[in-house]
């Protein structure tokens, strides 16, 4: 519900808090006080269309701030936390607007969008009235008040579920079945390149071993020389070799006597430096005698390595990253593969959820169907006791052609205010005064259902008096009771059923002009009463009458 209400340099506001409680609450005012100001500042905080003439005379920008509590309010939480907004039980509407047309929006003290606040504040608060925010000219409120008066808003939400479940099964078949010449040509492709690649059957390692190879055999002869050479300087050399001048050298130390440590030291590593060659020159024996110049396998792996950089360049990519490629080709085709089960499962699986979906469209259908005549009739006695003796309301369900997120009916609420006169939609009809009344006479009807807590009525008794007045003022008090109900009135039979009391003053000094509003209780709310009862002339008897009917109200509870 509404919590309270900050307005800075409003029109006729300088500085404006109000606080509002639960219930019914009237606000009166004499002609011109301001009453209608604060729903247009309401208005704007939910987004409306910023006006820059609304700023102050002499001020910078207007600033408008709308405190709200959303705990018992599931569905303005649950968009809070989609949008990343919910802070706590309470969620805070800021406009402002500056002089220069610059106008910004704020939820709970983050930027939001006018769209934003339009869509928030639809779920918390309901304004009838000759305003933008009359929900009852936008055709799907009418939907779903039918389905909250039937009790089949968790069905409309799983219809809605099902048809988007069933929209993107079917999107996705019809993409499948659109590329499906594509996926047969991608497949070709795919077969063709692993058949080349399965044909090469490159092993792990294997390139890096023909290359090597290749390089040994490419300089083969070269290499069998120099290991030749290397062998005769280790031993068995013409002009002296490694081992003899070592073999010398150890035989000229072995013979000293009274070697030093250092002749000593150079002895061990020359017995060492012995060895070491010997084994050298044993290995280099070994690779000569096992060393094949093959010029046939040569051949074979230059042609080997021929095959495996033709490829890598096809695909343009590294020699090293064909196996990788390889592996992943072969699962791109096997999971391509199975795009015709897929096609197949799709295409049952769009048939289950359209017979899923129809079957809910039609248990939804028969509920509304039901629903929609007894809704009808009971609002048309509420419109008897409005002194709307000739109006009608039909609620009428108009079949769709398709599946749709809604259903397989549209909902609309027609109405006919003069006798002889067809229905027609509600913005063609109802004047200002009647669409208040006959929102009225819904919202009576609909508001153990309706998700919005706050309910605001401005100048709903216009063209009424009397007896009229007096059912107007109880029908508003009964919602109250229900909820949170806001009403401009200038009728005291209305006023006297609130079970709060604001009143709208203005005071117009040399310069300016200031508007308040506030709360009263007791005597001066008898006073206030008593002034709409008998103008500016108040007396004992219109005193003794307000106080009786702020009694009788009391009584009624």
């Amino acid at each position: 519900m509404l919590l309270s209400l900050t307005v800075n340099n409003f029109t006729l506001v300088e500085h404006l808090h109000t606080e509002f409680q639960p219930g019914m609450t009237a606000i009166t005012g004499e002609t011109g006080a301001g009453k209608s100001l604060i729903l247009d500042a309401l208005g704007m905080a939910l987004g409306d269309r910023g006006d820059t003439s609304r700023i102050r005379r002499g001020k910078d920008k207007l600033d408008v701030t709308a405190l709200f509590s959303i705990a018992a309010n599931p569905r303005a939480r649950a968009w809070l936390a989609h949008n990343e907004l919910l802070d706590g039980d309470d969620c805070m509407l800021r406009r402002t607007l500056s002089a220069e047309g610059r106008s910004r929006g704020f939820i709970n003290g983050q930027p939001a969008t006018m769209q934003q606040l339009q869509q928030l504040g639809e779920m918390m608060i309901d304004i009838h009235s000759q305003h933008e925010h009359q929900s009852l000219l936008v055709r799907e409120t009418h939907r779903h008040l039918l389905d909250a008066f039937c009790g089949c808003q968790p069905l409309a939400g799983k219809v809605a579920e099902l048809f988007r479940h069933w929209q993107d099964t079917r999107s996705r078949l019809a993409a499948l079945r659109g590329s499906a010449d594509e996926l047969e040509a991608r497949r070709a492709l795919l077969r063709f390149q692993l058949e080349e690649l399965d044909q090469l059957a490159l092993e792990p390692d294997e390139l890096e071993q023909l290359e090597r190879e290749q390089r040994v055999l490419a300089n083969g002869e070269q290499i069998l020389r120099d290991s030749h050479q290397i062998l005769a300087l280790c031993k068995e050399g013409d002009d002296g070799d490694i081992l003899s001048l070592l073999s010398r050298a150890q035989q000229l130390l072995h013979a000293m006597a009274d070697k030093s440590s250092h002749l000593l030291e150079a002895e061990t590593l020359l017995d060492s430096a012995f060895i070491q060659v010997d084994e050298a020159s044993r290995e280099i024996q070994h690779h000569i005698d096992g060393f094949d110049i093959s010029p046939e396998r040569l051949q074979e792996v230059e042609a080997r390595l021929s095959l495996v950089y033709q490829l890598a360049r096809k695909h343009k990519i590294h020699p090293s990253e064909l196996s990788a490629f390889h592996r992943g080709l072969a699962e791109e085709l096997d999971a391509l593969g199975g795009a015709g089960n897929n096609l197949d499962t799709l295409a049952a699986l769009e048939t289950e959820q359209e017979k899923a979906l129809s079957q809910a469209e039609r248990e939804l259908s028969k509920k509304r169907a039901r629903a929609a005549s007894q809704f009808g009739a009971l609002v048309n006695e509420q419109l008897q006791s409005l002194a709307m003796a000739a109006a009608s309301l039909d609620v009428r369900l108009s079949p769709e052609d398709t599946h749709t997120s809604h259903g397989r009916e549209l909902v609309e609420f027609l109405v006919r205010t003069n006798p002889g006169q067809p229905h027609m939609p509600l913005n063609r009809v109802a004047s200002g005064g009647e669409l208040s009344r006959i929102s009225l006479a819904i919202q009576v009807i609909a508001a153990r259902h309706t998700a919005i807590p706050t309910l605001v009525f401005d100048e709903v008794d216009v063209g009424v008096g009397g007896a009229v007045a007096e059912v107007v003022g109880r029908l508003l008090r009964e919602l109250g009771e229900k909820g949170q109900v806001i009403c401009v009135t200038h009728l005291p039979q209305v006023a006297s059923c609130a079970h709060n009391h604001l009143i709208a003053s203005k005071t117009t000094g040399e310069e300016s002009a200031e508007s308040e509003l506030n709360s009263i209780a007791g005597k001066q709310r008898v006073s206030e009463i008593a002034r709409m009862l008998g103008g500016s002339k108040i007396t004992r008897q219109t005193l003794a009458h307000a106080a009786e009917m702020l009694s009788l109200s009391a009584q009624a509870e």
